[in-house]
C-alpha cells in the first residue's frame, strides 16, 4: 500500500465516505460538518491514489490548546500505520508553534488507546476528561 499525506482539510464527502467506514456515522449533525471542518486549526489527509483512506484534524485556539479530532483510518487500511503517520504529521505542524505549555488533548477509545500512548499521551492524575452532548439548553 501506497499513500501520501496532504495537508489540507478533508472535503465534506471524504470526511463522512471515511467518519462513516469506522462507525462515526451517527456521531455529527450532518449539517454542522462544513462549519466544523471550516474552524479546523489544521488538517491532514492520508491519500491512496485519489481516494482519501484516512484523516485527522486539529481544533483548539491555535496557541495554547490544542485537540487532536477525528483521526479515522478506513477499516482496510488500519494497523498499516497509516494512523500513526497523520498523527506524527499533525505533532510535526504543533511543534514549531507550541510553548513550553501547550497543552494537547484528545479522547480515545477501544483499541486507538494504545497507538496514542504510544506517543506520550496519557491518563493524568487529578485530571477526568468530561463532556457533554446535545443541545444546550
Amino acid at each position: 500500500m501506497e499513500y501520501r499525506l496532504v495537508d489540507r482539510l478533508p472535503t465534506v464527502e471524504e470526511f463522512v465516505a471515511v467518519t462513516r467506514a469506522v462507525g462515526w456515522g451517527d456521531a455529527y449533525d450532518p449539517a454542522a460538518i462544513p462549519a466544523s471542518l471550516a474552524a479546523s486549526v489544521h488538517a491532514v489527509v492520508a491519500e491512496e491514489g485519489d481516494r482519501v483512506i484516512g484523516l485527522g484534524r486539529l481544533i483548539g485556539d491555535g496557541a495554547i490548546y490544542y485537540y487532536l479530532q477525528d483521526l479515522a483510518v478506513l477499516p482496510e487500511r488500519q494497523r498499516r500505520g497509516v494512523g500513526a503517520a497523520i498523527l506524527r504529521r499533525l505533532e510535526e505542524w504543533i511543534a514549531p508553534r507550541a510553548s513550553p505549555r501547550t497543552f494537547v488533548g484528545l479522547f480515545a477509545a477501544g483499541e486507538s488507546v494504545g497507538l496514542y500512548r504510544r506517543f506520550g499521551y496519557a491518563v493524568h492524575d487529578g485530571m477526568t476528561g468530561m463532556f457533554r452532548v446535545g443541545p444546550l439548553v
